[in-house]
C-alpha cells in the first residue's frame, strides 16, 4: 500500500489524477481476494463451528477460521471465512455486516491479503537496545 501512497502523490504532482484514482482502485482489488471475508467483533464464545453455520446459508464455506491467541488458545475476536466463488462472498458481506452474532454486532469486509515472507517486529524482534536483552553494554566497575 506504500507504494500505491507514494505513486499518488507522484501523479498528484503531475494533475493527472482522475487516471491515478481508477489505477489506485484496480490495484487494491488485485490486492484483496473477493471469497475471503474478515469477520470482526466476534463473540470469544464463537468458534469455527459456529462461524461456519452462521455464513452457509449464503453459499458453500469451504473455511471458516476464528483466529486466537497462540499462548491462551482465547478467540483473538475475529476470524475469516473462505467462500466457493464471488458472488457467495459478496452476498454474505451484504447481508452479515453490522448483524448480530452471538449477542455482538459484526463487522464485514473483503479480506486483505498478508504480504508474503516473515514479518518485522522491529528492532530485532525486541531484543536489543537499552532492555537487556543483548543489547548495550555494562561496565561492571561502576557498581
Amino acid at each position: 500500500m506504500a507504494f500505491s501512497s507514494k505513486l499518488g502523490s507522484l501523479l498528484r504532482q503531475n494533475g493527472q489524477i482522475p487516471m491515478i484514482s481508477s489505477m489506485l482502485n484496480t490495484l487494491r482489488c488485485m490486492s484483496t481476494s473477493t471469497q475471503k471475508l474478515f469477520i470482526g467483533g466476534l463473540s470469544y464464545g464463537t468458534d469455527d463451528q459456529s462461524l461456519k453455520e452462521a455464513f452457509s446459508g449464503f453459499g458453500d464455506v469451504t473455511e471458516a477460521r476464528v483466529i486466537t491467541d497462540r499462548d491462551t488458545g482465547r478467540s483473538r475476536g475475529f476470524g475469516f471465512v473462505n467462500f466457493a466463488d464471488d458472488e457467495s462472498a459478496s452476498n454474505a458481506l451484504s447481508a452479515m455486516d453490522g448483524q448480530e452474532l452471538q449477542g455482538r454486532n459484526i463487522r464485514v469486509s473483503y479480506a486483505n491479503e498478508r504480504p508474503s515472507g516473515p514479518r518485522s517486529f522491529g528492532n530485532n524482534g525486541g531484543f536489543g537496545g537499552s532492555r537487556g536483552f543483548g543489547g548495550g553494554s555494562r561496565d561492571d566497575s561502576s557498581f
